[in-house]
């Protein structure tokens, strides 16, 4: 079991997301039961390129300051949306023997969304834990909406396990 954390950089990580402050805690909750239970912690950020916020050596591109990576904790850069494709992580896990991931980040409908499914093609078991994942409002659906239709509705019994952060963390102790 590995527990990956997408996205969470400091350009993004905004109080425009739903659920913020339950997000920021469930994600250090997450970070906590990992590090105590020795599961290997992963960060995958995001290179939007040239000229953006989430550009690599811009100060939006780092990991948000709650969520900071110990020196040993490895972090996988990406230009697309899932973090399989194109960053080593896939080759990573695999040789690894990683059978069972656990994500939270951002954002639940482009992020998180790719990386549950590509993750689930690929043969692992993806776990999502309730509010560690979270989105901005859009055009179509609000954060909230966009939230629920993920993680209650298109994930579940297809995709992903999505338990609760107490059933999350007992998977965590019990790994």
């Amino acid at each position: 079991m590995i527990l990956l954390i997408i996205d969470t950089q400091k350009a993004i990580m905004t109080s425009e997301l739903y659920n913020f402050d339950s997000l920021v805690s469930n994600i250090e909750r997450l970070i906590a039961a990992a590090r105590k239970n020795n599961i290997e912690v992963i960060y995958v950020r995001h290179d939007e390129g040239p000229e953006t916020d989430l550009t690599k050596g811009n100060a939006g591109f780092e990991i948000y300051e709650k969520f900071e990576p110990n020196k040993d904790e490895k972090i996988f850069d990406k230009t697309v949306n899932s973090a399989f494709n194109g960053t080593g992580l896939l080759e990573y896990l695999k040789g690894k023997g990683t059978k069972k991931i656990v994500v939270a980040g951002l954002q639940t409908d482009f992020c998180i969304d790719a990386t549950v499914k590509c993750g689930f093609e690929h043969g692992f078991q993806m776990i999502v834990p309730a509010h560690a994942n979270s989105t901005e409002d859009n055009h179509f659906m609000s954060g909230e909406n966009s939230y629920k239709y993920y993680n209650e509705w298109m994930w579940p019994g297809s995709y992903a396990t999505c338990i609760s952060m107490e059933e999350t963390i007992k998977e965590m102790e019990d790994n």
